[in-house]
């Protein structure tokens, strides 16, 4: 039985994260909007760019991601609540995001999509989450603004799902890196992504990301981030699963 390929989809090099790679939000998120409802995706093997990759259907109602016989990403239907999460003006953000440790120090992904500061503004996103000070918890809260460009929106003014997923993602791993991690020799990778998305935003708002950890087992590090719109409004959240790598693998 051959299974239905869904589509041929490339990624292109402005959506790297790693130098060689996809960005993992961006990457998860194209799979996901396949699906219906809230959906969560499993990075198996790093996407490679500008190469025809296929999305094919599961037996199951899920998707997989493929180059060839090689399996990349596998996708499935979710049940995503998420609760406490962190709120915050734009001009917190905006503070927050000058304060990020990320300028300097983000050597395994200055060319990244989301969070290069390597890349211009209008090419990357150049979304770099920084930690909001006086928050009494266990870990940091990390916030960023974000002002979504019109290149970034379907037909109807309204930002594209893979990235509002793609947003959500490097917050987090900023949250991570910016707690108790040891970077000396090790990075993080995007395992898992599960995101729920309530109303996308449109191009031009003025919007607010927040991201916090949740939990930190062994390799595996578990952190929170949510989407605000010019209101206030809670426009999505996500739950990602990060995995502490030797830097060598960062690719």
């Amino acid at each position: 039985n051959c299974r239905p390929i869904v589509k041929e989809i490339v990624i292109d090099y402005r959506f790297r994260g790693p130098p060689r790679s996809g960005n993992g939000g961006y990457v998860c998120g194209m799979l996901a909007k396949t699906l219906d409802d809230v959906v969560e995706v499993t990075l198996l093997k790093p996407v490679p760019l500008n190469v025809s990759l296929k999305i094919i259907r599961s037996d199951d109602g899920g998707a997989t991601l493929a180059r060839g016989e090689i399996i990349l990403a596998s996708a499935k239907q979710t049940d995503l609540r998420l609760d406490g999460l962190a709120a915050a003006s734009f001009t917190q953000a905006n503070y927050a995001s000058r304060a990020t440790p990320f300028v300097e120090d983000n050597r395994d992904a200055s060319g990244c999509f989301v969070c290069g500061p390597g890349r211009r503004e209008g090419d990357g996103l150049r979304i770099l989450a920084g930690p909001l000070p006086d928050r009494k918890s266990d870990y940091a809260v990390y916030a960023s603004p974000w002002v979504p460009p019109r290149d970034l929106a379907n037909y109807d003014g309204l930002v594209a799902e893979e990235f509002i997923w793609a947003c959500l993602d490097c917050p987090t791993g900023h949250a991570i890196l910016g707690s108790k991690f040891d970077g000396t020799n090790n990075s993080i990778l995007l395992g898992r992504m599960a995101t729920r998305i309530f109303e996308r935003p449109r191009h031009g708002e003025a919007c607010v990301i927040t991201a916090q950890v949740e939990d930190v087992s062994g390799r595996k590090s578990l952190a929170k981030s949510a989407l605000y719109g010019e209101t206030g409004a809670l426009l999505a959240y996500a739950r990602a699963t990060w995995i502490t790598v030797p830097r060598t693998k960062v690719i």
